[in-house]
């Protein structure tokens, strides 16, 4: 694997566990302009009105159905770090607060029933920050970082975030994809490799030496697009086949009904419907 491969990724960890988004890199006082949805963190579809969802690191933007232009869901520059769309208008993340927000740095689980026009805190509110969150009912995963220690850690919630178990990893996780079919049945990147526990995390199995942000695209189907935004399809996690490219470099990766969704690092948010083969712009910054 091309150095160039891990590289990106390495450094994407790397922020991780320092505290991406401290106090000091947060909005304060008046906006002075809109930097729009770039630094894109994580994707969604609400499933109430199709459209598309672009948590980002200055708040959460949504593009309709059948546009394809971003605009601000609401006058909050929240930093938006890890997201997950689990329910029509119902929205998980964590993150760090708008610097206008009389706020802890590190906001924990938070919740959206309004399709992100406001956030309720759910539990760990001062004391986690997930950068990868994934949901599958009342199950929820997120690998972050502790805001006492400032060391990574993955936590593992089976009553929808009310209380939390830590259990380990093999390395720091750039992504996470959860069995759509099976929530303790999970597929996981480091920086350097792939794993896979059938246990919710309990124990790990090393599948591959490959590295980037993962889905399950289907039960039986994995999609991983890598640093340099080559795209890979496998049906175990060990063999992996290249059927595709981006051009360009991944910053959120996300599998919904009607295909695959994938961030640039400029905002610009692109779909594929037939596996990662192909790519048109859903939305542009």
């Amino acid at each position: 694997m091309p150095m160039r491969f891990l590289a990106v990724l390495a450094a994407t960890t790397g922020l991780l566990i320092s505290g991406c988004g401290d106090s000091d890199s947060m909005v304060e006082g008046p906006v002075a302009q809109d930097p729009g949805p770039v630094h894109v963190h994580g994707l969604g579809i609400n499933s109430s009105d199709g459209a598309l969802l672009i948590a980002t690191h200055t708040g959460l933007f949504r593009t309709a159905a059948g546009e394809n232009e971003a605009s601000r869901v609401s006058d909050s520059y929240q930093d938006t770090m890890g997201f997950a769309v689990v329910g029509p208008d119902r929205f998980l993340g964590s993150g760090h607060p708008d610097g206008r927000d009389d706020l802890p740095p590190f906001l924990g689980l938070i919740e959206s029933r309004d399709a992100g026009q406001s956030w309720q805190p759910v539990s760990l509110r001062g004391k986690a920050d997930f950068h990868v969150l994934e949901a599958h009912g009342a199950r929820i995963y997120g690998f972050g970082s502790d805001w006492e220690t400032r060391a990574a850690q993955f936590l593992v919630s089976s009553d929808a975030g009310e209380t939390w178990e830590e259990r380990p990893v093999p390395e720091p996780l750039v992504s996470l994809a959860v069995d759509p079919n099976d929530p303790d049945r999970l597929v996981a990147s480091g920086e350097s490799a792939i794993y896979a526990s059938r246990d919710g995390g309990k124990s790990w199995q090393k599948r591959a030496a490959m590295a980037g942000l993962v889905v399950w695209r289907m039960p039986r189907e994995l999609i991983l697009i890598g640093g340099d935004g080559s795209v890979h399809a496998s049906v175990d996690g060990r063999n992996w086949r290249e059927v595709g490219g981006i051009a360009g470099q991944p910053a959120a990766f996300e599998s919904e009904r009607d295909g695959l969704y994938v961030a640039l690092h400029d905002g610009t948010i692109k779909h594929s419907s037939d596996g990662g083969a192909s790519w048109s712009i859903r939305s542009r910054p």
